[in-house]
């Protein structure tokens, strides 16, 4: 059996320290809200680019397969013509 250990840096709070600690952190995340919601801002519409852009090569494909077997059945219909002599 495994026996855990505790780190030894680990320190016992008080009850007051570890309220203070809380109110460390809250203003932590909150400090860092407007960063995190200028980067989820960021990330969205990066996200709608590459929508957009793959959307659009999808569209190019699309025409250039509509465009290939437009030319395929007009060689096709040329071949089958016979030839009048």
């Amino acid at each position: 059996m495994i026996k855990e250990k505790s780190a030894p840096d680990e320190q016992v709070l008080t009850p007051e320290e570890i309220k203070a600690r809380r109110t460390e952190i809250t203003k932590f995340y909150k400090d860092q809200l407007p960063h995190l919601k200028v980067q989820a801002e960021y990330e969205r519409l990066m996200t709608e680019i590459e929508e957009y852009r793959a959307k659009r090569l999808q569209a190019q494909a699309f025409l250039a397969n509509a465009y290939e077997t437009m030319e395929n059945d007009e060689e096709a219909k040329t071949q089958e013509k016979p030839t009048d002599k």
